[in-house]
């Protein structure tokens, strides 16, 4: 897996994914004690109201910016996304309001909603082997997984030296470095593509996405990971105060077992995807996150929920490493930035729906009401998965068409081809429906 660094593009590409972590773990530490700065006992509230904001801005953005993408090189739309991130954090040390806090948390998201897909886009197109690709995905994943370990600790560490305020600084910083060792990348030319009217390119990677049944069935997967992951991310925190009466140390434990299920599962990755299809391989880790949350209302010790987590956390990997690859072969190179938006806002609403879902039904049913709730929600999104993504799922078809002249490009006099098969503009429907 490491052999992939030796490509020196990815090498910069990854060297700046993992500085902007490590600058982004900074910041939601820092903007947590800001928040209880400017709000005091209602910094929760203040929160909520900012993951909710970013959820906003992840689902209603993400596709409009990937149409500005499509008219930008590469590398200066990445660098000027990582830009305008470090310069809205360096204004959140000076707000005095919780308004400020909202607006700027909007411009920040609002920017990560375009670099993320745009910087999921351009991997494959440095990294043009499949298994390279995959070795690629895991080790991005493996980077969000320890970051979401080593952040807090280098906060923690910081913050005996340093007031909080510091940790913005550390987060500009990390966005600068990111920006710096995106324009030290060699990245590729983009595809060229068809130009389009511009509302139509903000649509175009819905289009893409509702009309291929391996990604309507990976949306609905994402659905069902919502419906189990938020019952970790929300309420971890209550099942460990509350039902097991431990502290505040318990609770980083737990999300640590979490993070440890997925660095494994992320390692043993590439060796599974070359003996197993994704489709059962991301099947069965929903199915592993389902089962793991309808098991829930049993756990009465700190390492019971510790080892569930980390099963949790194995199967979130297990479906969220490999999207990347069905992403790519669903779309033609010119199409990939909409389509990977296209997944990050739609996997992104369904997060918004769950994270409250979670948090209310825990509040006023109980968590082991929450737990099965969502545990049949998954259920019930798996089943859907299995109908929607086609078991038998090759990537050319046999297919004719009868509505275009027979001179046009595309058929070179034979109605009745066969390819790889993308929805596109000659393609608008599956190879089926043609």
């Amino acid at each position: 897996m490491l052999g992939t660094l030796r490509n020196p593009t990815f090498r910069h590409l990854f060297a700046a994914q993992i500085v902007a972590l490590v600058g982004t773990g900074l910041a939601t530490v820092a903007l947590g004690l800001l928040a209880w700065q400017l709000a005091g006992d209602n910094a929760g509230a203040v929160l909520g109201t900012a993951l909710a904001i970013k959820m906003v801005a992840y689902v209603t953005l993400a596709p409009v910016a990937a149409a500005i993408a499509e008219r930008l090189p590469w590398r200066a739309f990445l660098v000027a996304m990582d830009l305008i991130r470090a310069g809205v954090i360096a204004f959140l040390p000076f707000v005095d309001q919780v308004w400020q806090v909202y607006v700027l948390i909007f411009a920040l998201q609002a920017a990560s909603a375009g670099f993320t897909p745009a910087f999921q886009a351009v991997i494959p197109d440095v990294l043009k082997d499949e298994s390279d690709y995959t070795n690629a995905l895991s080790l991005l994943r493996l980077s969000e997984d320890l970051e979401q370990l080593a952040s807090p600790i280098l906060a923690a560490l910081l913050l005996t030296i340093v007031s909080f305020p510091v940790l913005f600084a550390g987060t500009v910083l990390g966005f600068v470095a990111s920006a710096l060792l995106v324009v030290t990348a060699r990245l590729p030319a983009r595809a060229a593509g068809e130009p389009g009217h511009f509302w139509r390119d903000v649509t175009k990677g819905i289009r893409i996405y509702t009309r291929t049944p391996r990604l309507r069935g990976l949306m609905v997967m994402e659905a069902a990971v919502a419906a189990a992951g938020a019952m970790v991310y929300v309420n971890t925190v209550v099942l460990v105060k509350a039902r097991l009466g431990l502290s505040e140390d318990a609770v980083a434990w737990a999300f640590a077992g979490f993070g440890a299920g997925s660095m494994l599962a992320a390692v043993l990755l590439p060796r599974i995807l070359n003996r197993l299809p994704d489709r059962p391989v991301m099947i069965g880790g929903a199915a592993l996150m389902v089962a793991g949350v309808a098991l829930v209302p049993l756990v009465g010790h700190l390492a019971t929920l510790i080892a569930l987590w980390a099963v949790l956390g194995f199967g979130f990997s297990l479906t969220q490493t490999p999207i990347g690859r069905i992403v790519n072969r669903s779309a033609h190179e010119a199409d990939r930035g909409a389509v990977f938006a296209a997944q990050f806002a739609l996997s992104h609403a369904c997060w918004l729906v769950t994270y409250p879902l979670a948090g209310w039904i825990g509040a006023t049913a109980g968590l082991s009401a929450a737990a099965l709730t969502l545990a049949v929600l998954g259920a019930a999104g798996l089943v859907a998965v299995m109908r929607l993504w086609p078991a038998h799922d090759p990537d050319a078809f046999a297919h004719s068409h009868d509505t275009l002249p027979l001179d046009h490009p595309h058929l070179m006099g034979e109605r009745h081809h066969t390819h790889r098969f993308v929805v596109d503009d000659e393609h608008p429907r599956w190879a089926s429906q043609l």
